[in-house]
């Protein structure tokens, strides 16, 4: 057992480990990061390498380090474990912050306990899977708890799923945040033709086959709408096989915000989530969103929107009737456009997220930062 170098919160050391190191949880944490160095911590990150976190929290001046880690479990998980107990041993931090179910797997099997973990599902792992495998990965996040002392959801909703699931922890409930400054925009965009955007992984997660699906329909009630789906993934090739002549893809991209200010509407059909990053960023655009009714969607929305933007998961019909309403009202879309804006604004501003993230660190700290302790996989 080690004396802590990090028993002041003031001269805190926080390590994140993260996977992925992609899409909305690197915005996430890149956010994190700024803040944090802008507060005076020692920041380091293990993420995968080559990825767009690894050289955001670079550019940010994070200790960053090479972990080599996929997205899914198997016969990679003890080497990606060992690894990551390497980085921790280097960095002694007084706090590890483990986001995503991998990282938070590989982390408190490393750690168990030893040092204050915080653990940030962004959306639960037995949600993404089925059968025996949603078993095992509910079995073993209702035993992980054991081995966290603060587990950070993203939506109440999320903090419910996980309780209804027998996880047992302390929690806190963090609602995601963005730059509300760097998506604010000059107004409506004037498109020629109406235009939705998504943008979001192209995964079963973001449910691009439910909108894709629900397409004809829309064009049947708006015969010159277009749709643009930013970013890719696994189901790529797929979807591009199912999208026709009227359905642009732009593949990934490196700043969305140009796409939500070329939107009439954005629209993201997800299975399940946390709280989805990308319909907050649109609304910061002030942009109408459309989004399916899983977890952090209706805490995301102004409550008055909810009977206009909020439609069942996986619903077709009820996807292509709610955007239908929406390209064929130009003065509707502009209303809950500035008000999206407004919300966001009063509500989401990425600084209440660091600042609520700096008091559970503050916390565990105090609570607990008076001893380091070496992580135990070795």
């Amino acid at each position: 057992m080690l004396s802590s170098p990090d028993a002041d919160p003031a001269s805190l050391t926080v390590l994140h480990a993260v996977q992925p190191g992609d899409g909305g949880v690197a915005r996430v944490v890149t956010d994190l990061v700024r803040a944090q160095l802008a507060a005076g911590l020692r920041v380091a990150v293990a993420c995968p390498p080559g990825t767009s976190l690894s050289a955001a929290v670079r550019a940010e001046g994070a200790d960053t380090h090479d972990w080599q880690a996929g997205r899914d479990p198997g016969p990679q998980l003890v080497r990606e474990t060992r690894e990551l107990a390497r980085v921790i041993r280097t960095v002694r931090p007084g706090i590890v912050h483990a986001h995503s179910a991998k990282a938070g797997l590989c982390a408190r099997l490393a750690l168990r306990g030893t040092i204050p973990t915080v653990y940030q599902p962004h959306a639960w792992s037995f949600e993404a899977v089925e059968g025996r495998t949603a078993s095992l990965a509910r079995r073993w996040e209702r035993f992980g708890a054991r081995w966290t002392h603060r587990i950070v959801c993203v939506s109440e909703a999320e903090r419910r799923t996980g309780e209804a699931a027998g996880v047992t922890a302390d929690w806190s409930v963090v609602h995601n945040g963005v730059d509300v400054a760097r998506f604010a925009t000059g107004g409506p965009p004037g498109n020629p033709v109406p235009t939705v955007v998504c943008v979001g992984r192209l995964c079963r997660q973001k449910g691009q086959d439910v909108l894709l699906a629900a397409w004809p329909a829309v064009l049947a009630e708006v015969p010159t709408a277009r749709l643009v789906l930013v970013g890719e993934g696994p189901d790529g090739e797929r979807l591009r096989a199912a999208a026709g002549p009227s359905v642009r893809f732009t593949g990934a991209v490196d700043d969305t915000a140009p796409w939500y200010r070329a939107a009439d509407v954005v629209v993201l059909p997800s299975r399940w989530e946390g709280m989805a990053l990308a319909p907050l960023e649109a609304m910061a655009s002030g942009r109408p969103v459309v989004v399916s009714d899983v977890d952090g969607a209706r805490e995301s929305l102004p409550p008055a929107h909810e009977p206009l933007c909020l439609v069942p998961p996986e619903d077709p019909a009820a996807l292509a009737t709610a955007l239908g309403r929406l390209l064929g009202r130009q003065e509707l879309r502009h209303r809950l456009g500035r008000e999206a804006h407004e919300h966001v604004l009063s509500r989401f501003d990425v600084r209440r997220t660091g600042a609520a993230v700096a008091d559970v660190y503050r916390d565990l700290a105090g609570a607990r930062g008076t001893e380091h302790r070496e992580p135990i996989a070795q």
